[in-house]
């Protein structure tokens, strides 16, 4: 997760901080979400997606074209630990 933890922001204030983001911590932040979404629960859950969702339209105004292919080749370099 980058230092600026987007788990911990309002919604509406990551939008902002994501164009400033390279594109290493996008997909960092990305994998930490999708990772925390199977243990959220309840509302916690629905935050979690709805970060998930921010991060997602941002690959695609990054990468046009792509889906989130950029996304899942990093993956492939970056196995989880």
């Amino acid at each position: 997760m980058p230092d600026n933890d987007l788990s911990t922001k309002p919604v509406d204030e990551i939008g902002a901080q994501l164009p400033a983001m390279t594109d290493e911590e996008i997909f960092g932040a990305m994998r930490w979400l999708e990772t925390n979404s199977e243990s959220a629960a309840g509302s916690d859950r629905q935050e979690v997606l709805a970060r998930i969702v921010l991060i997602e339209e941002e690959i695609e105004r990054r990468f046009p074209g792509q889906v989130l292919a950029p996304y899942r080749d990093w993956m492939k370099n970056h196995p989880l630990l």
